[in-house]
């Protein structure tokens, strides 16, 4: 189903700006239609980077991430498109490496299902990196 603004439980100290949020938005409408481990970094309105189908949900961010620096170098791009970029998860990220990845790819902003025995650990890295991050305690979960 789709995802209104008013759906999202923002879970870290920083809530999105509007960009951010519209983009947040964007982005979860992609991973729904992409199949899991769903990643999905959007920046203006754009998908940047698209990681699908992997074993796990660090390899799928680690794949957009890399699609992005791949992009950037053909189009010579002086920065890869994820720096400022946000990210979308079908599912809820089970340990903080996928986001930890995700920030260190430049991304500001997260949404996900959230639901993982571990959040606490991930809105933890989360806001120890000074991320937006958004709940919809929703799954698109496509295999």
């Amino acid at each position: 189903g789709q995802v209104l603004p008013a759906d999202l439980n923002v879970v870290t100290r920083r809530a999105p700006t509007e960009r951010e949020l519209a983009d947040l938005l964007f982005a979860w409408t992609v991973a729904k239609h992409v199949k899991s481990n769903a990643i999905v970094y959007a920046r203006d309105g754009a998908t940047v980077g698209i990681g699908a189908g992997q074993m796990s949900r660090i390899d799928s961010t680690r794949i957009a991430a890399r699609k992005a620096q791949d992009m950037a170098e053909t189009l010579g791009l002086a920065a890869p498109p994820t720096q400022g970029a946000v990210v979308a998860s079908d599912a809820f990220f089970p340990f903080a490496d996928g986001l930890i990845t995700a920030a260190e790819a430049g991304a500001t902003a997260i949404i996900q299902p959230g639901g993982s025995l571990r959040d606490d650990a991930v809105i933890a890295a989360a806001d120890a990196r000074n991320l937006a991050m958004v709940f919809t305690a929703m799954r698109h979960f496509r295999h």
